[in-house]
């Protein structure tokens, strides 16, 4: 939610069926539970055809030697990985599995080698596999009892850096750790771990030139982390950024090795709101800040591997732009000229010429450009387009801001439909997930159905708790100040009120994942001004939440939510939870879910819909078996939008 046309008739989500009055229908697939949703015309799939079938390319990797990238980009029902061989050649599928396959590439030693990373029905248990040549099933690399990750490569190309975690199925380990290891994909049999390290927040790893030594970022919230470097041989670690003078909480990331192995670049927001980049000399521990700045974040940093560029994108009001600078000089290079939109990811070629970027816009799905750094020459590589359709069209996102309770200024952005349609027009806020997420201006995909041919208005906030603000902001709404960021919404349905083309009457609040609490939570404080809710993989019960999430995450959440075994603190996530309120919720629900989600398990959504359903509620429960947080598989996905298309007739559009 958040390309030629496939006929929808064929795919497993579509299958025709008779309904009781002789209708054509559209049954769930079998991987689907439906629970009180009505029949799906299957005249509605043929409809909106168009706008299910865009199918956007992400950059992952440049071959080893040739010229050519490794996108990421939906082949049937899931993601897989492609080859493309040169600017604007047709894509040469890869992988083609069940699975969605979003991460991997071709292996240095072995360039006819693949070595990738999936998941099983979106449980995150993720496992590293390597497929060889003519092969059609791989060699799995890892353990597969434990979940595991690629956390980096050595600069020598010849060993992956592993990070594995044991899971625990009981939900009740307090202690867990993650395990570093070297692997040859080559002769897996051949492993070294460099180390047991405490709690599973470990990230942003990144070798120095010659191997001796690892950097990494301890995650303890998006507002503290501390960075670390490691000697490969002991596995003795030590802190190398410096506390501030008054203690306070430093947030870092995006580590990057200098050449000459004498100190990192990275981002931080040590000395200020936001995370700026920088540059740490390990020996003094003195930070020095370059580069242009502003009011905004240093969100991704990568080095060439000659150590020569560094390749930046910072966060400006939602927008990703793309810097480059000379590591000798610190100096801005000349800026390439990309499209206009949303830039991500960092993949550099290892002739530290080429690099490789992801760009979309309202107008664009995600689409992979390539830049010669040297000429400062733009080159896309793909291009989406579905028949029927013109993306140049769609419509753009508008920044906005109203006062919240506590007069604060709160943002986000509005998507208003075209001018064709008149009067006041309904309403659909959609709730971004983290909390440390933030709505940004990009492509909509099938959500543009609802702006372009049901005329309704998307309104995309950005409450208290929300990244991009600064570190003040994101805090906002830690601990006992949950509720505060549900109050923003509050003070956003008085400022739709006051806007002459929207119907405050006539609205839907829309979340997944923290965002699903946050629509819970605004239907049980706000149940008079709300038409319907659409709530996706959200907590209904921070307390069996924090409980029942995998154990490798309870910790991280506990920060952010608050530590359910603090009596005080158990006290107020019971009384504020949703499914404790339900009596008071009115406006009818939809309730999504997968039911392997590690992290906000599908419980939380039984919870609800009983709770609801209780009360005398219309509730709408769609589950699938063979997703996890959010779902990936396109004929799900599918079912899903036509689904909530109907939910929005049925509750905003049938007078």
């Amino acid at each position: 939610m958040r390309s030629l046309i496939i006929p929808l008739l064929a795919t497993a989500a579509t299958v025709v069926a008779i309904g009781a009055h002789g209708a054509d229908v559209l049954p769930p697939n079998a991987n689907l539970k439906a629970d009180g949703l009505p029949p799906i015309p299957a005249e509605l799939a043929v409809k909106v055809a168009p706008y299910t079938e865009f199918k956007p390319a992400t950059a992952v990797s440049w071959h080893p030697q040739k010229r050519e990238l490794v996108v990421a980009r939906r082949a049937g029902n899931t993601t897989q990985l492609h080859r493309v061989a040169a600017p604007g050649a047709e894509l040469a599928q890869l992988t083609d599995y069940a699975e969605p396959v979003r991460e991997g590439g071709w292996w240095p030693k072995a360039p006819s080698v693949l070595v990738f990373a999936r998941d099983t029905g979106g449980n995150e248990q993720q496992q590293v596999y390597r497929l060889d040549a003519d092969a059609r099933e791989p060699v799995l690399l890892t353990d597969a009892a434990r979940r595991n990750d690629i956390a980096g490569i050595t600069h020598a190309r010849d060993r992956l850096l592993v990070g594995s975690t044991d899971l625990d199925k009981t939900g009740r380990r307090e202690d867990p750790t993650i395990d570093l290891t070297l692997v040859d994909p080559l002769d897996p049999a051949k492993r070294r771990k460099l180390a047991t390290l405490p709690g599973t927040g470990w990230g942003d790893a990144t070798f120095s030139f010659d191997d001796r030594r690892l950097a990494l970022v301890e995650y303890k919230s998006v507002n503290e982390s501390y960075v670390w470097v490691m000697d490969v041989a002991s596995g003795e670690r030590r802190r190398v950024l410096p506390a501030t003078a008054s203690n306070a909480p430093i947030a870092s990331a995006d580590l990057n090795f200098s050449r000459d192995g004498k100190g990192l670049f990275l981002s931080t927001d040590r000395d200020g709101e936001f995370r700026k980049l920088a540059f740490l000399d390990l020996a003094t521990g003195k930070l020095d800040y370059f580069g242009e700045g502003g009011n905004w974040d240093v969100e991704s940093i990568a080095l060439s591997p000659d150590g020569l560029v560094l390749a930046v994108i910072t966060n400006e009001a939602g927008i990703g732009v793309l810097r480059l600078y000379d590591t000798a000089t610190r100096k801005p290079l000349p800026r390439p000229v990309l499209p206009t939109g949303n830039v991500h990811g960092l993949v550099w070629h290892e002739n530290s010429r080429d690099l490789a970027v992801s760009v979309n816009s309202a107008q664009s799905p995600n689409d992979a450009y390539g830049i010669d750094v040297r000429d400062n020459v733009v080159t896309r590589w793909t291009q989406t387009r579905v028949a029927g359709l013109d993306a140049g069209a769609f419509r753009n996102a508008e920044p906005i801001e109203w006062k919240s309770f506590d007069g604060r200024a709160i943002g986000g952005f509005l998507i208003r439909p075209p001018a064709k349609f008149t009067g006041k027009r309904p309403v659909i806020v959609s709730i971004h997930g983290g909390p440390e997420g933030q709505a940004r201006p990009g492509f909509m995909g099938r959500w543009n159905y609802f702006i372009d041919e049901l005329g309704v208005a998307i309104l995309q906030p950005n409450v208290r708790g929300s990244t991009g603000y600064g570190k003040t902001f994101v805090a906002l709404d830690n601990g006992m100040k949950r509720e505060d960021s549900v109050k923003d919404i509050g003070a956003l349905f008085d400022w739709i009120a006051t806007q002459p083309d929207l119907d405050a009457s006539r609205v839907i609040v829309e979340g997944g994942s923290y965002g699903g609490y946050m629509v819970l939570a605004i239907a049980t404080n706000y149940a008079d001004r709300i038409a319907g809710t659409i709530d996706v993989v959200g907590v209904a019960n921070f307390v069996s939440f924090l409980e029942n999430t995998e154990s490798y995450r309870r910790d991280l959440r506990r920060v952010e939510y608050g530590d359910e075994r603090d009596p005080a603190m158990r006290e107020f996530l019971t009384r504020i939870s949703p499914v404790n309120n339900a009596s008071r919720i009115k406006a009818p629900l939809f309730v999504v879910h997968g039911r392997n989600d590690p992290r906000v398990p599908y419980t939380e959504a039984e919870q609800i819909v009983a709770a609801a359903r209780k009360n005398g509620v219309p509730v709408w429960y769609l589950l699938a078996d063979n997703e996890g947080h959010g779902y990936a598989r396109k004929a799900n996905v599918d079912y899903l939008f036509y689904a909530m298309i109907e939910f929005i007739r049925a509750r905003v559009l049938s007078t």
